[in-house]
């Protein structure tokens, strides 16, 4: 089963040893159409709003702030709220997020590369340094560690849930999750 959820933030338990946990609050979600073992499920996301989203929120009879589409796996076998049931017997869950991006780095911030020596006369610096072989093959390999983009992508992890509460719909994972505080993420519990 998946759910939409929110990272608020980073806490800890106060238990000794205390656990460093992240807090996630799922989000208030809509099931439009069950096909299965998926179905479409409306969201809360933003101001976005165009005709097709109109359109949608019309053949479902949504209200106007559930303005975000996408395909879940749930436990609803028809539509309405979604079942969070699951949730309440979960040991473990796969948290997918986006994480933060870093823009376009250079070789030491991406990789974490030492650089060059910085003493008097050199212009080494903060450079990649050499990245190609000799004659053969006389080309750079494919996967070099180079600048380009850092961050802003996809990442998975396995938490173990500390707690669940049902009333605030908020779920405390052990360790950390990728992604800004405030960032939109799927949570699916783990088999």
């Amino acid at each position: 089963m998946e759910y939409i959820v929110e990272k608020i933030g980073m806490s800890r338990t106060i238990t000794v040893p205390s656990k460093p946990v992240t807090l996630l609050r799922v989000l208030d979600t809509k099931v439009c159409e069950v096909n299965k073992e998926t179905a479409i499920v409306a969201y809360k996301s933003g101001k976005k709003m165009n005709k097709s989203i109109e359109g949608q929120q019309k053949k479902y009879s949504l209200s106007s702030e559930f303005n975000r589409f996408v395909t879940l796996e749930v436990a609803n076998t028809e539509a309405g709220d979604l079942d969070l049931t699951p949730l309440a017997e979960a040991k473990v869950i796969k948290s997918t997020f986006t994480t933060k991006g870093h823009g376009f780095t250079g070789a030491m911030k991406r990789w974490n590369f030492s650089g060059g020596p910085a003493a008097h006369g050199h212009r080494f610096g903060r450079r990649t340094g050499s990245i190609g072989n000799a004659e053969w093959p006389g080309r750079v390999m494919k996967g070099k560690k180079m600048p380009g983009q850092h961050g802003n992508t996809q990442n998975s992890v396995k938490n173990e849930i500390v707690s669940y509460d049902a009333e605030n719909k908020i779920i405390a994972v052990v360790g950390s999750v990728s992604g800004a505080n405030g960032s939109l993420g799927r949570v699916k519990v783990a088999r």
